[in-house]
């Protein structure tokens, strides 16, 4: 499995500027949350899962704005 930045980690990423882009995926009837670094998109984490998932785009985006994220790609 690729590695995946826990919540913590991307909260110091958004705050000093170092993650700028970031897009929601849609898989069945969840919803996961990446992040680019360099060439890469990374996923992010649960504490207890691999990859977090949320039931709705309303609950990534309460996530987001929680985190700061003011900017995310949707593709369904």
């Amino acid at each position: 499995m690729k590695r995946a930045i826990e919540q913590e980690t991307l909260q110091a990423l958004v705050e000093t500027g170092a993650a700028r882009e970031f897009r929601v995926l849609r898989e069945g009837e969840v919803w996961r949350l990446e992040l680019r670094l360099g060439a890469k998109w990374l996923p992010v984490r649960s504490r207890r899962e691999p990859i977090r998932y949320w039931r709705s785009l309303t609950a990534v985006g309460r996530f987001c704005e929680g985190v700061g994220i003011k900017l995310l790609t949707v593709e369904l």
